[in-house]
């Protein structure tokens, strides 16, 4: 007992420091950039702008920091922290540790869903209401083709889920296919890479108000994902309603996802990669995982954006860096866990 109560302790504590690494990215975030600004600085100019009390201050810093960079440092934490928790959660439910937020299809309908948009010359708000609706679409799409006998199986969403992303990505090949390559085929690519470059308090208040109630359900149910380890016929003999639990945890992924991609574009890799991340921290009990996959992917794409904005004159699109260093990290703890 005294074990048990000495590694929960410990897990508390690494949630603890990781938050305040996420401090540490965010304070990081803010200040470098082409026009840097020190720390202390941009305390000031965000404490300033809360109180109110902003005429002292340096419009050039001020507008950098409160209009340029903080919108997309809000939406960075948001995004990296809701597509950790989302491929957190899909890693238990299919039992599967390669399984990543888009197992479902929702990224490649969501990316059709906005290359369309960009295709019809569509504004920013029905791009992003396409990109939703697509993703929320493919998703249903996969829970019709899965249902056998008045329930889904799990090898069956998987299954229908390869169907419909293979579906709607070569609907995203047919739009680039037809579309103009001086205007809209470089908007479709540019887009479907991922960025925060466009991100505004708009965007980030979308992202909240959908993104945060559906880590806060999850934070709230991750002791039940532990149940969801368990053989189904064991989890049903503790009265745990497997099927319900599920749809209920597949339904909050699958909003963070569509809404992260609608916004943002697709950001691979942080779903699949800060899971085993946070494994190797905390160890497999969901009570500490999900929290520290929150701080933890928060934290990541703060500091991808950070290197993708400042590593060229030329912006880097996410995916490319989340890949390029996603990728042989992902590897390197594949080989340490083996020899483990």
């Amino acid at each position: 007992m005294r074990s048990k109560q000495l590694t929960l302790k410990k897990q508390r504590s690494i949630v603890i420091i990781l938050f305040f690494v996420l401090i540490a990215a965010f304070l990081f975030s803010i200040c470098i950039g082409r026009y840097s600004i020190s720390p202390v600085e941009a305390v000031k100019i965000i404490f300033s702008t809360i109180s109110g009390n902003t005429e002292p201050l340096d419009p050039v810093k001020y507008s950098v920091v409160i209009n340029v960079r903080l919108p997309r440092i809000l939406m960075g934490i948001l995004i990296g922290a809701g597509l950790a928790c989302a491929g957190a959660a899909y890693q238990c439910i299919f039992g599967n540790p390669l399984v990543s937020p888009d197992i479902l299809g929702v990224s490649s309908g969501a990316g059709f869903g906005a290359a369309l948009g960009i295709l019809v010359s569509a504004g920013v708000v029905l791009v992003e209401s396409l990109s939703l609706l697509f993703g929320l679409l493919a998703v249903g799409l996969v829970l019709v083709i899965s249902r056998v006998q008045k329930k889904s199986e799990l090898f069956m969403l998987v299954l229908s889920g390869v169907i419909v992303s293979a579906l709607f990505e070569a609907l995203v090949s047919l739009i680039k296919y037809i579309a103009d390559p001086q205007e809209k085929l470089p908007a479709i690519v540019i887009w479907l890479m991922g960025s925060l470059a466009s991100s505004t308090y708009k965007d980030t208040a979308v992202a909240a108000a959908v993104i945060t109630p559906c880590i806060i359900v999850t934070l709230l149910l991750r002791w039940k994902l532990n149940l969801l380890s368990l053989d189904e016929e064991e989890a049903c003999s503790l009265g745990v309603n497997v099927g319900m639990l599920r749809m209920i945890f597949i339904i909050v992924s699958t909003l963070i996802t569509a809404v992260s991609v609608s916004l943002c574009g697709i950001i691979g890799w942080v779903g699949l990669v800060i899971p085993h991340v946070g494994r190797l921290l905390v160890g497999n009990d969901h009570r500490a995982l999900m929290p520290a996959c929150v701080l933890l992917g928060g934290t990541y794409l703060l500091l991808i954006d950070g290197i993708a904005r400042t590593m060229t004159a030329a912006e880097i699109p996410l995916s490319i860096l989340t890949a390029i260093i996603g990728a042989p990290f992902f590897a390197y703890m594949l080989r340490k866990t083996t020899r483990r």
